[in-house]
C-alpha cells in the first residue's frame, strides 16, 4: 500500500506515542500529509510530521485544530481519532466519582464528537474522507476492577461510530472502527503499574492477571504496528467499500463470533 495515500492530509490525535505515532508514521510512509495533536510533542515524535498542541478534553480545542489545518492545507481526507487513555482508578463502581466518569468521556467520547464536527463539513463539501475512531476490546468485554468508566465511553463510541457511518456514507464519507486489545505501549505499562501499586503485586503478577481476565489464545500484547497497518488498510482505496464496520485487533481474545 505504500504512496496509496499520497497527497491526503491525515490528521492523527494522539499521534506523537504510543499507536498514535505508529499510526501516523504508517500514514506518512503511505504517503499521506499527516497532522498529529497531543498535550506535548514529546521527543519521540517524527519531525516530519506537522504537530498541533492540543488538549482534547478542553471543548474549543477541535476547532483550533480545525482551523490550523484548513488554513494550511485546504482540506482534510483523513482523520484517525485515536487519543483516548482509561484515566480512572480501579476497584469497581465505589471507587469512581463524578471527576473520574467526567474525565473518561470527556477524552475518549466527547473528543471524538468534537473534532468529528469540526472537520466533517470539509470532508462534506469535497464529497469523500475516511474517519477511523480508535476504540479498545474493553467496551464489548468489560473489566470491572479496572475498566468500567473507560469501557462504558468506548462503548457509546462504539455507537456513534456506527451512527455517523450511516448518515454520512451516502455522502463518500466513511467511518470506521479500530478495536485494540493488549498492546504493548508506554500507556499500557504504566496502566498496568498502576494496577500493581494499587492491589500491592508485581508488575509481572499484575499483567498476567490482564491478559488471564481478558484471555488472549495469541499468547502477547500486540504492537502498535500492527494496529497501525489495519487503520492505514482502512485509510486506503482498497477499503473504499467497508463503512460501519468495527475491527478487532485482540489477538483473538473476544470470546464470541
Amino acid at each position: 500500500m505504500y504512496d496509496s495515500l499520497k497527497g491526503k492530509v491525515a490528521l492523527v490525535t494522539g499521534g506523537t506515542k504510543g499507536i498514535g505515532k505508529s499510526i501516523a508514521d504508517k500514514l506518512s510512509a503511505s504517503g499521506a500529509i499527516v497532522v498529529t495533536t497531543a498535550r506535548s510533542e514529546g521527543k519521540e515524535n517524527s519531525s516530519n510530521h506537522h504537530f498541533i498542541a492540543a488538549d482534547l478534553t478542553q471543548a474549543d480545542s477541535a476547532e483550533i485544530i480545525a482551523k490550523e489545518i484548513l488554513e494550511k492545507y485546504g482540506k482534510i481526507d483523513i482523520i484517525v481519532n485515536n487519543a483516548g487513555a482509561n484515566l480512572s482508578p480501579g476497584g469497581g463502581f465505589n471507587t469512581l466519582e463524578d471527576e473520574h466518569w467526567l474525565k473518561d468521556w470527556e477524552l475518549n467520547f466527547m473528543s471524538v464528537v468534537r473534532v468529528n464536527k469540526a472537520l466533517l463539513p470539509a470532508m462534506l463539501k469535497q464529497k469523500e474522507g475516511t474517519i477511523i475512531n480508535i476504540s479498545t476490546g474493553a467496551a464489548k468485554q468489560p473489566i470491572w476492577e479496572m475498566t468500567m468508566s473507560y469501557s462504558s465511553a468506548k462503548a457509546a463510541l462504539n455507537a456513534y461510530s456506527k451512527a455517523l457511518a450511516n448518515e454520512v456514507g451516502p455522502k463518500g464519507i466513511r467511518v470506521n472502527t479500530v478495536s485494540p486489545g493488549v498492546v504493548r505501549t508506554p500507556l499500557m505499562n504504566e496502566f498496568v503499574e498502576n494496577i500493581a501499586q494499587q492491589s500491592g503485586s508485581s508488575f509481572e503478577d499484575s499483567f498476567q492477571n490482564i491478559i488471564d481476565t481478558v484471555g488472549v489464545p495469541l499468547g502477547r500484547m500486540a504492537e502498535p504496528e500492527e494496529v497501525a497497518s489495519i487503520v492505514a488498510f482502512l485509510a486506503s482505496s482498497e477499503a473504499q467499500y467497508i463503512t460501519g464496520a468495527n475491527i478487532s485487533v485482540d489477538g483473538g481474545s473476544a470470546p464470541t463470533v
